[in-house]
């Protein structure tokens, strides 16, 4: 892999407790990622990048990224090709793919980590697809632990109704008329995330509409991959009223990492005191103030696991 170029871009911001640092990640695409890097200005404890879901932007991960740096965590999050600051041409033109994010994006991040916070422990905590992908990574090895929260096949044949339906029109007519009209998928008008260059969303169809996710491109659009190797400890944690990863679709992802070393957490809100997580609540600030423990969960995971 070729090296990963990371330089400031904007004025950097400083806390009490972390430096705030805006970065560009040139990938070996040679794609530009805008990149943010969570610095403590205390003992570095380790360092943590934050792979996103399908098409969120990394401001979305913001409070939790703090919270972390705050706790003495290293963090970078990013855009991933095509969403947010790292759409660098016009939509309909973005050849992106889940494929690309998973070979090019995260491995490029992985290293940008490794050169900003040297000498120290990598994590990735994956959102949805941030966790889908780590088996495209070639450098995955450097990584000391994954920290997955609500990441599965997203199987729609496994989901129940009424979700099942409103998945069902989105991947199978709203996604093809999107890409065919647009050149790419407006997402955001279904309150799917980002708009989605249509690699992306053609990919994620194609892979939620089969078993196992990625493991339906196996020998097919994906000849060279990493899940049957990664053996890296993880912990994946999942809620009871997640439509998306549910309990089947969590099992389907988890067969793809045979040899993963993966502890399960299946949480019910309730036992938080909370009426709902779902699939995207985890990182929120509000969720957080009601019911610290879950972002806890987190930090205890990352200590355990650091040098």
């Amino acid at each position: 892999m070729t090296d990963t170029i990371a330089h400031p871009t904007a004025t950097n911001k400083t806390t009490d407790a972390f430096s705030k640092e805006p970065l560009t990640i040139l990938t070996e695409r040679n794609r530009p990622l805008a990149a943010t890097l969570y610095r403590p200005n205390a003992t570095l404890k380790a360092a943590v990048m934050i792979a996103p879901a399908t098409g969120i932007k990394q401001q979305f991960y913001h409070n939790f990224a703090s919270y972390l740096a705050e706790q003495g965590f290293g963090v970078l999050t990013f855009d991933n090709e095509g969403i947010g600051d790292s759409l660098t041409c016009p939509l309909a033109k973005c050849d992106a793919s889940l494929i690309s994010w998973g070979r090019h994006d995260l491995p490029a991040v992985l290293q940008t980590l490794q050169d900003e916070l040297p000498d120290t422990s990598y994590h990735l905590i994956g959102h949805s697809a941030g966790g889908q992908l780590i088996g495209l990574m070639p450098n995955h090895e450097a990584l000391t632990s994954i920290f997955n929260v609500a990441c599965s096949s997203g199987r729609i044949k496994n989901m129940t109704m009424p979700y099942r339906a409103k998945a069902m029109f989105f991947m199978d007519a709203f996604i093809p008329v999107g890409n065919l009209t647009l050149g790419y998928t407006p997402s955001d008008k279904m309150g799917m995330g980002e708009p989605l260059p249509r690699g992306v969303a053609a990919q994620w169809r194609e892979w939620c509409n089969g078993a196992g996710y990625i493991k339906t491109a196996f020998g097919k659009t994906i000849h060279t991959q990493y899940y049957d190797e990664v053996t890296t400890p993880a912990l994946w944690l999942y809620f009871s009223d997640d439509d998306i990863a549910n309990d089947k679709n969590v099992a389907d992802m988890l067969r793809v990492f045979p040899k993963i070393a993966a502890e399960k957490r299946r949480v019910e809100p309730a036992e938080f005191g909370l009426d709902e997580i779902g699939h995207m609540k985890y990182f929120s600030r509000k969720l957080a103030a009601k019911a610290p423990a879950l972002w806890e969960m987190a930090t205890t995971w990352l200590t355990q696991h650091s040098d």
